[in-house]
């Protein structure tokens, strides 16, 4: 009798949990690049109309050197966002709960292919490999180990820069967090580097999240990034995309305990948010275009919450939906705009909807 009673108090606190969407997935996110100035209202309409419904609380927009920075104009890209396109974004996410949070890619990301980004293309000093050349660059991989380049974490005038349009575009989003990315940052330490050459990769790793953290803190704002350069590559599997094979993971245990750590996997549902938990940073997950996976992702943080004390489940803080194509393409996919006759069924898009569906059932 006592085993029924038990069974039947477990199963009724699942019923009631699933009502309290807030506890069982407090985090529950969406990353995108920001929309260009004459895609604004569309997207606008977008918030509206999907993530809103889905009870998405955290909206992340990828917004590099798409402003009009007054701090730095010889950054800003050709026909970028105003401050007048960003207030209708704080304006609508304001009006349904989101907390808005831009993103401009710092000390990896430099560099795109045979391009340099703005940051090296206007300031070249700062770049970690001058002798590597973008417009040599060849498909990955190529004998300078070229994907993305990285500026100098030691120059000594960098962050003068970089931090004047981290405070501009959080002042302009109105924003209490910043994502400085900091992902798959192949280039650091290296002896190319008059200043990095031998030093210890996950010092200056750790040395770069400390220092843009503690910028943001004295400003009462949150740091986050994405977890790969955190994680051991070789000892869990994960390979040198999603975790390092540089050396730059033992810089887990040099961080601040409070930078969010966006955990992302696209293979598979693989579990290592557990890992950053158990080292008392706060995570979440994030998947992309697999529906099966990101889907598992959810529930799994859903689960991995329920299961854990409290010291951990307030640590596994929830989920986050991301995109990699332009705003523009993805929502012209999204509500199967123009001739799609012809073309396979886009995954990404088959992901977010399945996504947001769950979470719009989890809420109700």
């Amino acid at each position: 009798m006592k085993k029924i009673l038990a069974l039947l108090l477990l199963l009724a606190s699942f019923s009631l949990g699933a009502q309290d969407i807030d506890r069982l997935l407090p985090v529950r996110g969406f990353a995108i690049e920001a929309p260009s100035a004459r895609g604004v209202d569309r997207f606008v309409q977008f918030v509206e109309e999907e993530l809103a419904s889905a009870r998405i609380n955290l909206l992340i927009l990828r917004v590099d050197w798409n402003y009009a920075y007054t701090t730095h104009p010889e950054l800003q890209d050709e026909h970028p966002l105003t401050k007048a396109d960003v207030d209708k974004l704080v304006a609508v996410c304001r009006k349904h709960g989101i907390r808005l949070v831009p993103q401009v890619n710092l000390l990896g990301h430099q560099s795109w292919a045979d391009k340099d980004n703005a940051l090296l293309r206007v300031y070249p000093q700062f770049d970690e490999t001058p002798s590597v050349k973008t417009a040599n660059y060849s498909k990955w991989p190529n004998p300078d180990r070229l994907y993305c380049k990285s500026y100098c974490p030691l120059h000594p005038d960098v962050h003068k820069i970089v931090f004047d349009v981290v405070d501009e575009i959080c002042d302009a989003f109105q924003a209490d967090a910043f994502h400085a990315g900091m992902d798959e940052v192949f280039y650091i330490g290296e002896d190319d580097c008059p200043r990095c050459k031998g030093k210890d990769k996950a010092e200056l790793f750790a040395g770069e999240v400390s220092l843009i953290r503690n910028h943001l803190s004295d400003k009462g704002r949150q740091l986050m990034i994405w977890g790969d350069r955190l994680l051991d590559g070789r000892t869990t599997g994960l390979g040198e995309w999603e975790a390092s094979y540089n050396d730059t993971w033992p810089a887990i245990d040099r961080i601040p305990r409070d930078v969010l750590i966006c955990d992302w996997h696209y293979e598979r549902a693989d579990l290592s948010s557990i890992y950053f938990a158990m080292k008392g940073l706060p995570v979440v997950s994030c998947g992309y275009r697999d529906l099966a996976i990101s889907l598992q992702q959810v529930k799994d943080m859903v689960k991995f919450r329920s299961q854990a004390p409290p010291e951990m489940a307030h640590c596994l803080q929830g989920y986050i939906h991301t995109i990699w194509s332009s705003a523009g393409r993805f929502l012209r996919s999204y509500y199967a705009e123009g001739d799609n006759s012809n073309r396979r069924p886009d995954e990404s898009v088959q992901a977010a909807k399945a996504v947001l569906q769950y979470l719009r059932d989890l809420a109700e």
